[in-house]
């Protein structure tokens, strides 16, 4: 097929119906990895024998390998072919996902998570990019809400598929269930999609990638190496100075160079700078509600893995009924409206869920969790469409690919930071929780000290085996509710994020479509 900056191909025509075939597979990789990890986490740690800090690292090696190289991601698909980058990605990936499965120790996975992310990079900004400059202009809402909604579908069997295979020992399938994924998503790419690229491109900033790439990883380890060596330890402090600092050298740099990674000229558009800050805030809130909540409803509240995946039913059921309309709805009203409204209901639903203490397990989910989750997916599918909707429009077709790497830049550098910040976070409140708790028990200082060495364990955390059995209950029952309070305050500063970025929206989004070039 010939290659065009833009084409205009109807939803329904066979090139359409290809193109998002592709697109929505290829996503899915991604979405049913992320989705399914977080529900298979306990049986990873256990087989593993990974601490709470591991566990981090393998979202965090992923997520900081993602947002660092997925502008890059963008603006290589812009100017080299955003199939043929996409293509790319996918192989990567795939290649990544079957690694994960085969990894014998905690390192190698975190190792081959990390292939995953640059995988993801060159993949991820790549699906939106596509539809963009395959359709036309007055389906491209449309477009977009079939793929979120179609993707949702796709993915609704993450959390459920992983919950069941984690019970029965074979959480690696969730990792080799992307191999077939992947191969299909090539040959539709390679045969029934057209390649489209920026006019007259030509050389991409990889010193900016560098730069931004090296930022990143010194400001993460250092927040998540913080728990462990403490707030003032020379290491933490180095590396997240380093982090700063190369951080305001990539900035300075991308305002002089001709061709920069990142287009500054972007963010003069008032709506593109909200809609991205809206983003990171909301996503920010979502990553540490989702890992939370999973961890919450597993190790503390007695569900089984497989129960846990069902939990996020509602979730997905939402984002299915409402996405694909929201599409339309956006197109016709602009999404303003909508990205005031559904963020505040997201935090509703969130400060909803941070008021769930301890339960007595899948017996009372109808009472307690699946109202409160309810609220928070009808916020959350409310918001997506008209959020990508919004950072589509304000860029030209061109920029397409480097608009859909930075708007995806952004929720991941959220994530990455949120995890490593709420994780060092939640590792001292929970032990904080459970010093206070022991200095109620009359016990050794040997035991006292056998106990807080498992709070680095958060709410995978025993009692001592050589504690009698009444003992061992009770501090079972301390760590149990200090997680509760850990996780009460996940939520409620998750709520107030989400609260924000609806107030950045009333305050940045524009009405009126402004494109920028």
């Amino acid at each position: 097929m010939s290659t065009q900056a833009q084409h205009n191909y109807p939803l329904n025509c066979p090139t359409g119906k290809w193109t998002m075939l592709s697109t929505i597979l290829a996503s899915s990789m991604a979405f049913i990895d992320s989705t399914a990890l977080n529900v298979i986490l306990p049986s990873l740690q256990k087989d593993l024998e990974a601490t709470g800090s591991d566990l981090f690292w393998v979202l965090n090696s992923y997520l900081l390998m993602l947002a660092s190289l997925i502008i890059v991601g963008g603006s290589l698909g812009d100017k080299r072919g955003r199939v043929k980058v996409f293509k790319f990605g996918i192989l990567i990936f795939t290649l990544g996902s079957a690694a994960c499965g085969f990894s014998q120790d905690i390192t190698q996975l975190i190792i081959f998570r990390s292939i995953q992310g640059i995988g993801g990079a060159l993949m991820i900004p790549g699906s939106l990019a596509i539809i963009s400059a395959v359709f036309s202009k007055d389906e491209k809402g449309k477009a977009i809400g079939t793929w979120s909604a179609a993707t949702t579908i796709v993915t609704v069997c993450g959390p459920v598929l992983g919950g069941a295979l984690a019970d029965i020992g074979l959480w690696r399938l969730i990792f080799f269930i992307n191999v077939p994924l992947g191969i299909l998503s090539i040959f539709a790419l390679q045969y029934k999609v057209p390649e489209s690229k920026e006019p007259g491109a030509s050389k991409v900033d990889w010193w900016g990638a560098a730069l931004l790439t090296l930022s990143l990883a010194a400001l993460t380890f250092g927040f998540l190496e913080m728990p462990e060596m403490g707030y003032q330890h020379p290491f933490v402090l180095t590396s997240l100075a380093l982090g700063l600092v190369l951080l305001v050298v990539f900035l300075v740099t991308e305002q002089r160079v001709s061709e920069p990674m990142v287009p500054l000229l972007l963010f003069r558009s008032k709506t593109f700078s909200g809609v991205n800050l809206l983003s990171f805030f909301l996503y920010a809130a979502l990553g540490a509600v989702m890992l939370f909540l999973s961890l919450n409803i597993i190790q503390v509240q007695g569900y089984s893995q497989f129960q846990a995946g069902l939990t996020f039913l509602p979730f997905s059921a939402m984002m299915i009924l409402v996405a694909r309309r929201m599409g339309a709805l956006s197109d016709k009203y602009g999404p303003r409206r909508f990205l005031i409204i559904g963020p505040l209901i997201t935090g509703a639903g969130m400060y909803w869920l941070s008021t769930i203490g301890m339960t007595e397990g899948p017996f009372e989910y109808w009472s307690t969790f699946f109202p409160a989750f309810l609220t928070f997916a009808l916020g959350m599918s409310i918001t997506v469409v008209p959020l990508t909707t919004a950072v589509m429009a304000c860029v030209d077709e061109s920029k397409s690919g480097i608009a859909s790497g930075i708007n995806n830049s952004v929720t991941r550098i959220s994530g990455t930071f949120i995890n490593a910040i709420l994780g060092a976070f939640a590792i001292f409140l929970f032990a904080k929780y459970v010093e206070v708790d022991l200095s109620q028990l009359s016990i050794s200082s040997y035991d006292k000290e056998v106990i807080m060495s498992e709070a680095g364990q958060l709410g995978e955390a025993k009692a001592p085996e050589n504690l009698s059995s009444s003992l061992k209950e009770k501090v079972n029952r301390i760590y149990d509710l200090s997680f509760i309070q850990t996780y009460q305050w996940v939520g409620r500063l998750s709520a107030g994020l989400a609260w924000l970025s609806a107030l950045i929206a009333v305050l940045m989004v524009e009405e009126k479509k402004v494109q920028t070039t």
